[in-house]
């Protein structure tokens, strides 16, 4: 029977202007089964890249000739399909932040820790244009079964095919093939998570952790033990060695939500585990290095922040190599149809309760809402909805988001006539909100009182007042009862079970 030829060892060039160095990144990667060419200018290396192809290329910052900086923009210009790696020296964020802009795989400080060489040439090899040709023995995140299909799920889950939609999709598929930082940003609800994991499915990484931590959720006297890690008795509760979140990231993703809440003390702590790729737990006497991808995300204007010192300059731009920005919901309303029928199937299975078809009406409802919480909001208005169900007809309630501001054009225009645009500019003619007191009894009675003027101009008949406001039957006696308005022929209001 005949033996399959073994696949040729994936080729690597290293550039590097010092000997010493340039054999031992030769060394290092020809123990690990690679064959290496090697120059020390750029004219060598630009000669041996027109000569031949390789599966990735480790270039030093600064060369006799030029920069490194100016291979990889020609490796770009002519879309060649290796990784770059760049070298950079100690404390030379700038450069790398560059470098990463300009299409780097990665960066890596001089000195070099060799382990972290050896991972990343790794990566850069299976993320290459060969791939397929990797290291004899080693199963490389790239080939692993499965991976392409995560990757497809995670994208569908940003439902909608709008033009800002595309944008972001392809942008997220471009920018997870590097280990460039992303800053998500976008208002809330607009699914700036879901991006991120997005990210992480359809990168190398994808088989590695994927850690999510909301900034704003930890206490500012438990943060450092949190993101770094702290051994037993390093402060009061530390019972035993626990690891951080750096840790727990190793050879994945990190997103870090609502970066903007961080306070200053923790940015710079961040900012030199970004920059260094090394950690120290509290309590520890050693750094440990971490290999992780920072993806964070925001919801406020942090350039704004910084110019106001309450972000730092320096982490911001480390943070905002390459920048996401997730639409509004009323940037997209044509997503409406999808995202709700995504929703309701979603709804519907955690609940266990069939979900009725969405009309065209509810649908022209939604249209004309502002929806300001995005698709959070929409999501918990689909919820009540069906919650409040009667079995055969999905009508939507307003309620708990003000519905006095749409229910009063709703006499005279159809809301069908109300155009996405006009919709989205409505709450700017509305007047100033009052700030009550109480948020719940001004919402309450603002309810009452619609509820009072529709029932009196039906002559108080429930059906049709339940008509007039888009409600079920089932759910104005219920609001009728919850809101103790008497109706004629009876002091007290009914059970909002009754029939």
């Amino acid at each position: 029977m005949a033996t399959q030829a073994a696949a040729p060892a994936p080729q690597v060039l290293v550039v590097d202007d010092e000997p010493d160095l340039r054999t031992l990144y030769e060394l290092t990667l020809l123990r690990e089964g690679y064959r290496v060419e090697a120059a020390g200018t750029l004219a060598e290396a630009c000669q041996l890249l027109d000569e031949r192809k390789f599966d990735a290329v480790i270039t030093d910052m600064r060369l006799p000739d030029g920069l490194g900086l100016e291979l990889l923009q020609r490796m770009g210009a002519q879309q060649r399909a290796e990784r770059c790696v760049v070298m950079t020296a100690y404390g030379s964020a700038e450069n790398a932040v560059e470098a990463l802009k300009a299409g780097a795989f990665d960066y890596l400080t001089k000195p070099v820790d060799l382990k972290q060489f050896r991972t990343v040439v790794a990566s850069a090899i299976s993320e290459s244009g060969s791939g397929e040709r990797s290291r004899p023995g080693i199963r490389t995140p790239s080939t692993a079964p499965g991976e392409r299909n995560g990757a497809g799920a995670a994208l569908q889950r940003l439902v909608g095919e709008s033009a800002p939609m595309r944008q972001v999709k392809e942008r997220i598929e471009k920018v997870a093939r590097s280990m460039a930082p992303v800053l998500v940003r976008g208002e809330s609800g607009t699914g700036k998570e879901l991006a991120a994991r997005a990210i992480h499915a359809c990168s190398h990484r994808a088989e590695g952790p994927f850690i999510a931590v909301n900034c704003s959720a930890i206490p500012e006297t438990l943060l450092e033990a949190e993101f770094f890690g702290a051994k037993k008795g390093s402060y009061t509760g530390a019972t035993a060695d626990r690891e951080g979140y750096f840790q727990a990231a190793r050879g994945g993703t990190l997103f870090l939500d609502e970066i903007g809440d961080l306070p200053l003390p923790m940015q710079s702590k961040l900012l030199r585990a970004i920059q260094e790729r090394q950690v120290r737990a509290l309590g520890s006497t050693q750094e440990d290095a971490v290999d992780v991808r920072i993806v964070s995300a925001t919801h406020r204007d942090l350039a704004a922040d910084v110019q106001a010192n309450r972000f730092r300059q320096d982490l911001f731009y480390r943070l905002n190599v390459i920048e996401i920005l997730m639409p509004s919901l009323r940037e997209r309303r044509e997503d409406l149809p999808a995202l709700c029928e995504a929703l309701l199937a979603r709804i519907a299975q955690e609940t266990g309760m069939p979900a009725p078809p969405l009309s065209e009406h509810v649908l022209q409802q939604l249209q004309a809402h502002p929806l300001p919480g995005n698709v959070r909001e929409l999501e918990n208005l689909l919820h009540r909805a069906l919650a409040l169900s009667d079995g055969s007809q999905l009508q939507v309630d307003f309620a708990p988001t003000l519905a006095a501001a749409p229910a009063a054009p709703a006499a005279t225009e159809p809301a069908a006539a109300l155009a996405p645009a006009a919709a989205a500019a409505a709450p700017a003619t509305l007047a100033a909100p009052v700030v009550p007191s109480d948020l719940q009894a001004y919402l309450d009675q603002q309810e009452r009182d619609i509820l009072v003027k529709a029932l009196k101009e039906t002559n108080f008949n429930r059906t049709a007042a339940a008509q007039k406001l888009g409600l079920s039957l089932r759910q104005i006696r219920y609001r009728i009862a919850r809101l103790a308005i008497a109706t004629p022929g009876s002091e007290e209001p009914e059970d909002p079970n009754g029939a």
